[in-house]
């Protein structure tokens, strides 16, 4: 069996969140679209002003997913929540449930933390959807997402 193993990054496993992160890009269509650098992700995961939290899975200590996270906030609730970025499992190491295991593991340090909820965005075309259904999460199909960045967030700051 297996000995699947899930704990804190550290400032050394930066590289390897770095290529996780590559793969994700690449699982999601975009494998050129990843332009933050190991020391962004040093700075922001591991600086004085810490941005996100990654946790690292691994399977017979070979790195194997990763999630990165950070809180969000409710102001209904007044409570802070669990917001996961991203979550990534590598293809081999997928059906060994160590995806289930790194969701729980987010789930419970949201509710060591006091905070209230769990949130993560999925691509529509994704199968990983029916996968976090079966673990409780639920659609959120009144709620649709907008983002502007790049040249759009520029053009719109000016108009301040």
């Amino acid at each position: 069996m297996p000995k699947i193993e899930i704990r804190n990054a550290t400032p050394a496993d930066v590289p390897t969140i770095l290529a996780l992160v590559k793969a994700l890009a690449a699982f999601e269509r975009e494998p050129d679209a990843v332009k933050a650098s190991e020391a962004d992700l040093l700075r922001d995961g591991f600086g004085p002003e810490r941005r996100f939290e990654v946790r690292l899975a691994f399977i017979d200590g070979r790195a194997a997913g990763f999630a990165l996270f950070f809180p969000n906030y409710s102001t209904w609730e007044g409570r802070a929540g669990l917001y996961v970025e991203d979550i990534f499992i590598e293809e081999w190491a997928r059906s060994s449930g160590l995806g289930r295991r790194l969701i729980a593991d987010l789930a419970a340090i949201a509710l060591e933390r006091g905070w209230s909820r769990l949130c993560l965005s999925v691509l529509d075309w994704n199968p990983a959807r029916g996968f976090y259904e079966k673990l409780g999460l639920a659609h959120q199909r009144e709620w649709l997402p907008y983002r502007v960045e790049g040249k759009g967030l520029r053009m719109l700051a000016e108009q301040r």
